[in-house]
């Protein structure tokens, strides 16, 4: 059941997975886009048991710190895109795409997936995952899978005759596995779509036509959460989205934006009038945990440009790069300071 609480708190997505699980010093240089197995510290055949455990963890600690509607952390991912995009069928298992990018003023290069023939979902990826949290909370719950457009931009592809075909037929995959989720139990389900941002011309010319074609025929309640990156890879950011507004055109009902770190102009909130709004009031730069007072005061600003009605509070992103003790004061500050705010209404 959706929370029907005004000012809702909820994750984003990913919640920081334990030391003893992953080797986190060597996860905080990258994000990966094709699977890094590596970095696991628990063998093979324990690792599932292990996952299960760390997740029930986060699944208590935002319980704990009083979130209302909850993720399973995504514990269970080495980053939030590559299990789903790496399980499909068309993916090239003998050899991996190469993709170049500039983050922060410095140019890398990275491994991505290489995709040498048609897209298709061989079985659901992440039902299991839902199902586990379903039967280990009795709160709102929401999963999240890597968008096709962010997919289609992470990848290569020998196959398609260009970016579009690819991100289609990532979007009829996605499909597929957003209808299994919420018949799984899944309450929201939510895509995300970072490289919109990244890409905006491109997400200008078909970004909604195929998170549309993703949410075909699907009457669960869902979202897209789109932004700068994560603050660990991303520390400087714009005050304004190139890609946003475009949104309300799209099919889904909520929309998770970053506000905090960048500073965000809240105005952009005005051209969203048809979608409920997560809106971003933790810094996740600022390793300093948040007074109540502070986030009550972004709770309040965003208020000026979007009715409490409409109006969901999480952390900016993902909060998998956080040591876990600041991740979890930034959620209680996060809860208190939205109790304010809601006495006060």
């Amino acid at each position: 059941m959706i929370s029907q609480k005004l000012l809702p708190t909820m994750v984003v997505g990913s919640y920081p997975q334990p030391d003893w699980l992953i080797d986190r010093e060597k996860l905080s240089h990258f994000v990966p886009r094709v699977r890094v197995p590596e970095l696991w510290r628990i063998s093979e055949k324990y690792l599932e048991q292990a996952q299960d455990d760390a997740t029930l963890m986060a699944i208590r600690e935002m319980e704990r710190a009083g979130v209302d509607i909850i993720s399973d952390g995504e514990i269970r991912r080495e980053s939030y895109s590559n299990k789903f995009s790496n399980a499909l069928a068309g993916l090239d298992r003998e050899h991996e795409g190469k993709l170049t990018i500039t983050n922060a003023g410095r140019t890398v290069s990275m491994p991505v997936p290489l995709f040498s023939g048609p897209v298709r979902r061989m079985e659901p990826v992440e039902v299991r995952d839902v199902t586990f949290l379903r039967a280990n909370t009795d709160r709102t719950i929401k999963m999240t899978l890597p968008g096709p457009f962010t997919m289609s931009e992470q990848a290569e592809t020998n196959h398609h005759r260009d970016r579009e075909a690819l991100a289609m037929e990532l979007a009829a995959a996605v499909n597929e596995e957003v209808r299994d989720l919420f018949a799984a139990g899944a309450d929201i389900v939510q895509l995300d779509e970072p490289w919109m941002q990244r890409f905006p011309e491109r997400a200008k010319q078909y970004g909604v036509k195929v998170v549309n074609r993703a949410l075909e025929g699907i009457s669960g309640t869902t979202a897209i959460h789109i932004c700068f990156g994560y603050a660990a890879v991303v520390p400087n950011k714009p005050t304004a989205y190139s890609f946003l507004a475009e949104l309300e055109g799209c099919a889904v009902n909520h929309v998770s934006i970053e506000a905090a770190q960048p500073k965000l102009d809240l105005q952009v909130l005005r051209e969203l009038r048809g979608k409920t709004m997560i809106v971003g009031v933790l810094d996740l730069n600022d390793k300093r945990i948040e007074t109540p007072e502070v986030v009550a005061h972004r709770i309040e600003a965003a208020l000026k440009h979007v009715p409490a009605e409409r109006l969901i509070l999480a952390p900016d992103c993902g909060m998998k790069y956080l040591p876990r003790e600041i991740a979890f004061g930034k959620l209680k500050a996060m809860v208190e300071g939205a109790n304010r705010v809601r006495a006060q209404l």
